[in-house]
């Protein structure tokens, strides 16, 4: 009966060692410090849940803390480009407009003096949203430029091609009547193809990103598929270090 105590400890023992592997992915390639990485949030929120789409604001504190502690050069997503070749730069990004990256979100960001570019939905339904006044007042800050993530946040492959040009063209419109400028796209559910890619630049996007869980360098290759650091509300604080250095901290 030895053996069969010897086949449930190796059983035990690889699972653990695939359960390792899977949550903590350090064996991925190194990324260096002079690629950007743009880090990935919806949620800001204590009234939910942890979860891919919740960073509790405990949690994004952290997340910040760590960043300043490493001497973090914060940009907006649309300032990508002035900051080529430079080491330690973060771009943060919100996908939606949920109402609690107002309230949670916005008060960490300008206590860290970070930045963040916040991707609106202009006409989202079934979420809490930011109004039009804490829209103008994050913006007049300084450290939240408003990019667009399509009128209806649509799927954009379930769409023919009329149908999802005017959704985002009509985000940028609704983003540029709000606060006078919008030069970053971000495409729902990070469903696309290079016609949609084709698209935001035509309609005068500078750059979009994507949900892509990867670090890499910014180019005209990618300006307008742009990968995301994959973020979890429930990450401990080594997790946190494997996404920001390899772009995602898990399977």
């Amino acid at each position: 009966m030895i053996w069969l105590l010897y086949m449930v400890i190796g059983i035990i023992a690889l699972t653990a060692v695939l359960y390792l592997l899977g949550n903590y992915t350090f064996w991925l390639p190194f990324r260096g410090a002079k690629l950007p990485r743009i880090v990935m949030l919806h949620q800001v929120t204590p009234h939910e849940a942890a979860s891919g789409m919740n960073m509790p604001p405990q949690k994004f504190e952290q997340l910040l803390q760590y960043l300043v502690k490493k001497r973090t050069h914060f940009c907006f997503v649309s300032e990508l480009d002035q900051y080529r070749g430079k080491k330690n730069v973060v771009a943060l990004s919100f996908d939606d407009g949920f109402l609690d990256n107002y309230q949670y979100a916005y008060p960490l960001i300008k206590k860290y003096k970070a930045k963040a570019t916040i991707y609106l939905a202009t006409q989202i339904e079934g979420i809490d949203t930011l109004n039009a006044q804490q829209i103008h007042e994050m913006f007049g800050s300084g450290v939240i430029e408003f990019g667009a993530h399509t009128q209806h946040h649509v799927n954009l492959l379930k769409l023919d091609d009329e149908e999802a040009y005017q959704e985002i063209q009509n985000s940028k419109r609704d983003v540029e009547a709000l606060v006078g400028r919008c030069t970053s796209f971000a495409y729902p559910f990070g469903r696309f193809n290079e016609k949609h890619q084709q698209m935001a630049k035509e309609i005068g996007f500078k750059n979009a990103v994507s949900t892509r869980k990867k670090v890499e360098a910014y180019t005209e290759l990618n300006q307008f598929n742009i990968p995301r650091v994959s973020t979890h509300g429930a990450m401990n604080a080594l997790q946190m270090r494997i996404a920001l250095a390899k772009g995602r901290y898990k399977l």
